[in-house]
């Protein structure tokens, strides 16, 4: 045999053990492992659920009502009164907003999410009313 003649032979049986390993391949699953964080009890049925990128807040979507569950604290934070009608939620970490749909009433509710922190004052100097609503600006890119 020439050259050439093994050089087509090689070729063939590459393109058929190639072939072949096409149709006779099996998928391969990798192992994962799972780890119980923890469980919470509802008193609701959820419909659906959206998570902040972090995780630190869940937020699931009942008949009737939004329920605010922070991660960290283990706790329900909020509760706010629905319509009946919306059966999906997503939440946008960008817009901070929870955007809930409707296929029944073909609606669209946007609603932003803003975290409220209580800071004790007990023993603090301050000026003006006790209760005056007070905003914190965090500027977190300072160099």
């Amino acid at each position: 045999m020439t050259y050439m003649c093994k050089l087509k032979q090689k070729k063939l049986l590459f393109f058929f053990i190639f072939f072949l390993s096409l149709f006779v391949s099996q998928p391969v699953y990798g192992k994962a492992d799972l780890t119980f964080i923890r469980q919470k009890n509802l008193d609701v049925a959820p419909l659906d659920i959206a998570s902040s990128d972090d995780g630190s807040m869940i937020f699931i979507l009942s008949l009737g009502e939004l329920i605010i569950y922070s991660s960290k604290t283990d706790q329900i934070i909020s509760r706010s009164a629905l319509d009946n009608t919306y059966d999906k939620i997503t939440y946008s970490e960008k817009n901070k907003t929870l955007i809930l749909t409707s296929r029944s009433s073909k609606s669209l509710k946007i609603i932003h999410v803003e975290q409220v922190h209580d800071i004790s004052l007990s023993g603090l100097p301050f000026k003006g009313p006790f209760d005056a609503p007070v905003t914190l600006a965090v500027f977190d890119d300072y160099q």
